[in-house]
C-alpha cells in the first residue's frame, strides 16, 4: 500500500480553515474551486467531480470538529483496490498547517493520485485566500 502526503500553510485561522472542510457537500465553492467543479452529497458520502471530468465517490468516515480532522474513502472506482484519506487542520504560527494523507492500493496509483493531491492543494491555497481577502 503507498501514502501520499501533503501539507501546506495558509495565514487563516483554523476555525476558518477547519469550516471550509467541514461542509463536506461545498468543496467546489468553499475549499477547492476550480480543481473540484461539484459535489452531490448521498446518504454517508458524496460525489466529487473534478476538473478533469472524473467523479469520484466518497465515503465520509469521520468530521471531527475537536480534533478539525476529516477522514473519506473513495468507493467504486476504477484501478483502485483501496483509497482512504484524511484532513487534519492544525494551528501554526501566524495561521494554520492542513494535513492531507492519502492510503492507497495498488502501489501504481500513488504517482497519478499525487499529482491530482498537488493540484488539489494548489487549489484549496487558493480559494481559501481569496475567501479571506472577500
Amino acid at each position: 500500500m503507498a501514502t501520499v502526503r501533503k501539507e501546506f500553510t495558509i495565514a487563516r485561522p483554523p476555525t476558518a480553515v477547519w469550516a471550509a472542510f467541514a461542509d463536506v457537500g461545498a468543496v467546489h465553492t468553499k475549499l477547492a474551486r476550480g480543481f473540484v467543479t461539484d459535489t452531490k452529497l448521498e446518504e454517508g458520502a458524496r460525489l466529487v467531480t473534478f476538473a478533469n471530468g472524473m467523479v469520484a465517490k466518497e465515503l465520509i468516515i469521520t468530521v471531527d470538529p475537536e480534533a478539525r480532522r476529516l477522514v473519506y474513502a473513495v468507493v467504486d472506482s476504477p484501478g483502485l483496490v483501496h483509497h482512504s484519506a484524511s484532513f487534519q487542520v492544525l494551528a501554526d504560527e501566524g495561521g494554520s498547517r492542513v494535513v492531507w494523507v492519502a492510503d492507497m492500493a495498488p502501489d501504481t496509483v500513488a504517482e497519478s493520485i499525487g499529482g491530482m493531491m498537488e493540484a488539489g492543494v494548489q487549489a484549496m491555497r487558493r480559494t481559501l485566500a481569496e475567501a479571506a481577502a472577500a
